[in-house]
């Protein structure tokens, strides 16, 4: 579980609470926001985690077949039936299932997974004997299933009985925090799998995976990790390596930074030291050339400047030889 951002932060605090309970629960968001992993992670965390952890896609099975899958069936109850078959429910039992985009559920077999979930029992497909099961539930969607209630898509009781502990996963694009430890631990990842040591990301890739919107969520950025690293030589991945369209620019200094620096600038002309502006633009262009790793491109464009005005200011304060005078030091009083 990555989760950097104080938002994410709070909704692990939540599912700390949810998951010792047997309480059915439903995970809201996005496509690719991660809603597997967080189930996971509740049935780790709970008291049936030595037993089976069951996942099941809703929207990827045929009505006839998720009846089947979800239940069951017994030998002949159907062609091609050869043998009778357990299904996710009884394979499941003491453990956690977790059913995937269920509001793509059909409603006749909504009805049967509400009589499951209030009896406790499944009876096959084929059997008319009932079998008892204990499983618990984590549900997920990524529609509004008060709007499907609503367009009579989706029953009301099937809701109220998920309704119980209800976790909101956020988008990718509103837990900013989380972006970079994702990334890294991608890198990490497949760059182990591909044979890449040690890779990592310029200054200039991690702010612009970071005002990225990443629609797709987690599974993009996974994929975009991966995509990078199977096509770009090298253990220091750049912006355009990325190839994202859509950047955000990024957000504006905060106010608190721009009063700091102002603060400071006002100590040192109390000071009033010899060519002070040379002081201030060489120490300016030192910090921005270092973060960049000594990129000139990205330099000049975190400084909105040419990279022929650039080069001139490395050049007259001797940043390109990596030698020469190395420029004055703002010591500065708190």
């Amino acid at each position: 579980m990555v989760f950097e951002d104080p938002v994410s932060r709070r909704l692990l605090e939540q599912i700390v609470r949810i998951a010792p309970s047997d309480a059915t629960v439903l995970v809201i968001g996005e496509t690719g926001t991660g809603k597997e992993l967080v189930a996971r992670h509740i049935h780790a965390l709970s008291k049936r985690s030595k037993y089976m952890f069951g996942a099941l896609n809703c929207a990827a099975l045929s009505e006839n077949l998720i009846e089947s899958e979800l239940f069951g069936h017994e030998k002949g109850a159907f062609t091609g039936a050869l043998t009778s078959k357990e299904g996710w429910f009884e394979t499941a039992d003491k453990g956690s299932l977790f059913l995937d985009e269920i509001g793509d559920l059909p409603l006749g077999l909504q009805a049967k997974l509400l009589r499951v979930l209030q009896e406790r029992e499944v009876v096959k497909v084929g059997s008319r004997q009932p079998k008892p099961v204990d499983v618990r539930i984590i549900a997920a969607t990524n529609i509004n299933l008060e709007e499907a209630v609503a367009a009579q898509h989706f029953r009301a009781d099937l809701y109220y009985r998920f309704n119980v502990a209800t976790i909101h996963l956020m988008p990718l694009r509103e837990r900013p925090g989380d972006i970079l430890p994702l990334a890294r631990h991608f890198l990490k990842i497949y760059g182990e799998r591909l044979g890449h040591d040690e890779v990592k990301l310029s200054p200039g890739a991690e702010l612009a995976l970071v005002n990225y919107d990443w629609p797709g969520n987690i599974r993009e950025l996974e994929n975009a990790i991966h995509r990078t690293l199977l096509v770009c030589p090298g253990n220091r991945l750049g912006p355009e390596d990325f190839k994202l369209s859509g950047v955000r620019a990024p957000e504006h200094v905060p106010a608190v930074s721009v009063d700091s620096l102002e603060t400071a600038l006002e100590r040192l002309c109390e000071q009033a030291p010899p060519k002070l502006f040379e002081i201030i633009e060489e120490t300016v262009i030192r910090i921005a050339f270092g973060y960049c790793e000594k990129n000139q491109v990205q330099t000049a464009k975190l400084l909105d400047i040419s990279r022929n005005v650039l080069r001139h200011k490395l050049e007259l304060y001797g940043m390109l030889q990596q030698v020469g005078k190395r420029g004055s030091v703002l010591h500065l009083e708190r």
